[in-house]
């Protein structure tokens, strides 16, 4: 099966500094996948790099076609893109949120038909947010409001998520929350997610596909269980690490 991304020789450069090394990488289609590693490893110049959000050198391709050959609407038909910290929504509804997710499909001056009111409507109901629907963003709890900004990438209906950081900011109960919404499309929508996650133990948890990097490098990919073994884990962030195993079979991590 083709990947979805092909990446070759991807550098990433800024004045002074190189975030990414000729990164060699595929990314398999339809599964959930986590880009972990340290602070400052380039995780998220990675994702903006797959999103086309900034300039990079070398190869993309996104199913089968070079990235940089993508016409802006066709893309954003087929990949959405959350970034880590998200515009303002004030004095906007959820249903209005998610309403934006609609514009490739028909532009700024488009009219807004049924085929879009029902995306929209199962978009919300798809993450759980038909009683919020009216409710202002700004008033909404921070698992609310990112599964707000989640209706959106999915009344886009793009196939590729590409998420910066959804669980930064959220409590533990909110972040299974989000991560089990977004397998869960994954599993019975056919979507890929790419997903910035600084929590190794959610990663192996909720994720399918693992890559990790270092300085701008790769240091592994793999399943959860290549990640989830010492040598692995202090290879990637420097640091001992216990690997454990939960009475469910679940393998999780602590410092050493």
């Amino acid at each position: 099966m083709t990947p979805l991304f092909q990446i070759r020789n991807l550098t990433v450069d800024v004045p002074g500094r190189r975030l990414l090394h000729g990164l060699n990488l595929d990314l398999p289609k339809g599964q959930m996948i986590a880009l972990i590693g340290h602070n400052g490893s380039s995780k998220s110049t990675l994702l903006k790099a797959l999103a086309r959000q900034i300039p990079s050198a070398g190869e993309v391709h996104f199913e089968g076609r070079a990235l940089s050959e993508w016409p802006a609407r066709d893309l954003a038909r087929r990949l959405a893109f959350l970034p880590q910290s998200p515009p303002p929504a004030e004095g906007m509804t959820v249903r209005e949120l998610a309403a934006l997710g609609r514009y490739p499909w028909h532009g700024a001056l488009g009219r807004f038909g049924a085929q879009d009111h029902a995306a929209v409507d199962a978009a919300l109901h798809e993450c759980g947010l038909d009683p919020f629907a009216d409710r202002l963003v700004d008033t909404l709890s921070g698992g609310e409001r990112q599964r707000a900004w989640l209706s959106m990438m999915v009344a886009q209906q793009a196939g590729t998520l590409l998420l910066d950081e959804p669980i930064s900011a959220l409590d533990i109960a909110h972040a299974v929350e989000v991560l089990s919404l977004v397998r869960r499309m994954c599993q019975t929508q056919g979507l890929t997610a790419v997903i910035v996650l600084h929590e190794v133990n959610m990663a192996a948890r909720f994720c399918d596909h693992i890559v990790a990097l270092k300085g701008g490098r790769l240091a592994l990919q793999g399943t959860p269980a290549d990640l989830m073994r010492p040598a692995a884990l202090q290879a990637i962030y420097g640091l001992p690490m216990e690997v454990l195993t939960r009475a469910d079979g679940q393998l999780v991590t602590v410092p050493a």
